[in-house]
C-alpha cells in the first residue's frame, strides 16, 4: 500500500514526493514512461564525455531565496549567468536588446537616456496590445522587430507573431543599460553535478519507489495507493475525450566537435537564418573541461513530446474543458506544466510544488481529507 502515487518524475512529481516522503513520512510510488528520473531537465554524459541536457539547455534562475535554498539541499551549485547572441545580417548581436545591441547595429554612441528616446522615435504606439507582434513594435519599432523576433518567433511557434497571444513576447525583456546577461534573477547557477545527480538525491530515500518505463494506466490496477498526483498531459488523463490540446515541440540534433569551442558565447540564436532557432554549447554551461565540445541544434515542430502550450484562445478554452473534468476527480491533484497546460520555469514549478505540499498537508490535517481534483498552486 502506497499513501501516493505520483505520476512523473520531474520537478513536479519529484519535489513533491520528497516532501511527501522526508516530513509527512508517506510512502510514495512514482511512475514514469521514461527510462529515466529528471523528466526534461535529464541530463546526462555523452560518448565523448560530455555532460549534455537530452531535452535541450535547461539554465536555473530565481527570485526565490526559499527554492533555491531547497534544491541547495540536493546538489551544491556552479554560478552561471547566462548570455546570448542573435546572428542577424550576418553580425552577432547581443539579446536581450540592450544599449550595446543599438549601438552596435547602428554605430552609435547612445547612453542610456538616449536609447530610451530612440526606442520611443522606433516604436510604433497603438491603443490595443493583443499580439506579440503589437507587444514588440509598440516597444522597440517594426526594424528590430523583423530582426530579432518576427523570424525566430514564426519558426518557434509555426505562426506569426500577429498570431500570437501577447504573453510570449511578453517573456522577452528588453534594457536601456548594458547588462547583457538573459536572465537578471538574484540566484544563477547550474547544479554542480548536473540535474540528474540533483534529482537523484531528491529521491534517495527509503520511503520512495521509482518505476521507470511504465505507463502508469498499465500497472494503476495492480497498485494499491490513497491519492494520485498527476504531472502528466491532463487531456491524456481523460483519453482525449474533447481532442488533443495543441503543443509546439523541438527535435534536438546534438553534435559533438573536435575543438575547445565552437562558439562565442553558451547559446546563439538564428532568428532569420536556417531551419533551427538556436545552438547551445554546454560546456559554457556546465563549466566542463575537455579537449572536445557538444552542441545542440534546436528544430521546432508541431508533433513529438509536449514542450509549449499554444497560446491562442481556442486551446485555452478546450483546457478548461479538462479543468472542469479535474475538479470531478476524488483524490487526484493536477500540478505542473502539462497538467495545468502552462509554461512554467523550473523554479516556477519547485514553488508550485512546495506550496501544493504545504496545502496537503493542511488536508491531511483535517476530518475530511478528501480532495477535489484540481489544484493549480
Amino acid at each position: 500500500m502506497f499513501d501516493y502515487l505520483i505520476v512523473g518524475a520531474g520537478f513536479a512529481g519529484s519535489v513533491l514526493a520528497e516532501r511527501l516522503a522526508s516530513i509527512a513520512n508517506k510512502r510514495v510510488l512514482i511512475v514514469d514512461k521514461r527510462p529515466h528520473i529528471a523528466g526534461n531537465a535529464y541530463d546526462r554524459y555523452d560518448e565523448a564525455g560530455l555532460l549534455v541536457h537530452k531535452y535541450g539547455p535547461h539554465i536555473f534562475h530565481t527570485n526565490s531565496a526559499d527554492v533555491f535554498n531547497y534544491l541547495s539541499q540536493f546538489t551544491s551549485w556552479r554560478n552561471y549567468q547566462h548570455r546570448v547572441l542573435a546572428s542577424t545580417d550576418g553580425q552577432l548581436f547581443q539579446i536581450p536588446i540592450n544599449l550595446n545591441t543599438v549601438n552596435s547595429m547602428y554605430g552609435l554612441q547612445l547612453n542610456s537616456q538616449d536609447l530610451e528616446v530612440f526606442f520611443a522615435s522606433k516604436a510604433e504606439p497603438l491603443k490595443n496590445v493583443r499580439t506579440s507582434e503589437d507587444v514588440v513594435v509598440s516597444q522597440v519599432g517594426r526594424e528590430l522587430y523583423e530582426k530579432f523576433f518576427r523570424g525566430y518567433t514564426k519558426k518557434q511557434w509555426g505562426m506569426d507573431p500577429s498570431e500570437l497571444n501577447s504573453s510570449v513576447a511578453a517573456r522577452i525583456p528588453t534594457r536601456l543599460n548594458k547588462d547583457d546577461r538573459y536572465f537578471t534573477d538574484t540566484y544563477q547557477a547550474m547544479p554542480l553535478h548536473g540535474y540528474t545527480n540533483m534529482f537523484e538525491n531528491m529521491l534517495n530515500h527509503p520511503n520512495i519507489s521509482v518505476l521507470l518505463n511504465t505507463d502508469y494506466k498499465e500497472v494503476i490496477n495492480e497498485i494499491q495507493y490513497k491519492f494520485m498526483i498527476f504531472t502528466g498531459p491532463v487531456d491524456e488523463y481523460f483519453d482525449y475525450q474533447y481532442g488533443k490540446l495543441p503543443y509546439r515541440s523541438l527535435e534536438f540534433k546534438f553534435e559533438t566537435y573536435d575543438m575547445e569551442r565552437f562558439q562565442e558565447t553558451g547559446t546563439i540564436n538564428y532568428p532569420n537564418d536556417y531551419d533551427f532557432t538556436r545552438i547551445t554549447e554546454f560546456k559554457y554551461l556546465t563549466g566542463q573541461k575537455h579537449h572536445k565540445t557538444s552542441v545542440v541544434y534546436e528544430y521546432p515542430k508541431d508533433y513529438g513530446d509536449p514542450y509549449y502550450p499554444v497560446p491562442k484562445p481556442e486551446n485555452m478554452e478546450l483546457y478548461l474543458r479538462y479543468q472542469a473534468l479535474c475538479k470531478e476527480e476524488k483524490n487526484t491533484l493536477f500540478t505542473g506544466r502539462l497538467a495545468t497546460y502552462k509554461y512554467y520555469n523550473m523554479d516556477q514549478i519547485v514553488a508550485q510544488s512546495l506550496a501544493a505540499f504545504k496545502r496537503i498537508l493542511t488536508l491531511n490535517n483535517t476530518a475530511d481529507n478528501t480532495v477535489n481534483g484540481y489544484a493549480s498552486i
